[in-house]
């Protein structure tokens, strides 16, 4: 690894660095991938890298490549110690709002992270490092918000590229039922295309109701 790089990497992890100087080492980061688009679900995933860990490429999600972030993806997810994702789909989201359906979907991902961290026979997550959520439901573990966390936490980098993967993944399976609409490209955000494909043909059921009630009549 360059030493460029392995700068850049230390300075990413400095949030997790102050808590395992405290003797805290099961550190979990969450994100999300999803919150702003038109269609599908928003995709929240939580994960628990090792001390260690130092994966060359991790960054936030959204200043890698896709093609990059598939590969990094499979190197957190051998990696972690745990990790879980927490699904919510357009129907509820329209139905609890996209930051309740955030909020639900996070409790979801850290659930499945203890349940593979209590078959190992580890110990739950003994801080949880957020990007930006608050007032959440995290079963009890301190947690720490971080504004930006994606570019400034290592943990939470992590967690936004398998959120990320796990979303596009989603939405490439679902331009194969819906072609017309372009998923596979935009991934179901508001593009220009994405629009003119809802005025055209008219929403799917994978549209979220309430987020194109300006395109639809």
């Amino acid at each position: 690894m360059k030493e460029k790089e392995l700068e850049r990497l230390n300075n990413l992890k400095k949030e997790e660095l102050s808590f395992y100087e405290k003797g805290i080492k099961q550190i979990a980061g969450i994100d999300e991938a999803g919150r702003g688009p038109l269609a599908g679900p928003v995709v929240v995933a939580c994960c628990i890298m090792p001390e260690d860990s130092m994966i060359e490429g991790v960054n936030d999600s959204k200043k890698i490549s896709e093609k990059k972030r598939e590969k990094l993806y499979e190197l957190i997810t051998q990696e972690a110690i745990s990790f879980g994702i927490g699904i919510i789909g357009q129907t509820e989201i329209d139905e609890i709002n996209i930051l309740q359906a955030t909020k639900k979907g996070l409790t979801m991902a850290i659930k499945e992270t203890e349940q593979k961290l209590v078959q190992k026979g580890l110990e739950k997550p003994e801080v949880i490092l957020v990007d930006a959520l608050t007032k959440i439901d995290t079963d009890g573990i301190p947690y720490k918000s971080i504004i930006h966390g994606d570019a400034i936490s290592y943990s939470i980098a992590c967690a936004s590229i398998i959120a990320k993967v796990t979303r596009d993944r989603m939405m490439r399976q679902w331009d194969q039922v819906y072609p017309q609409y372009g998923f596979a490209k935009h991934k179901g955000y508001g593009t220009s295309n994405h629009i003119q494909a809802i005025k055209e043909y008219g929403p799917c059921p994978l549209h979220r109701k309430s987020f194109i009630k300006n395109f639809v009549a």
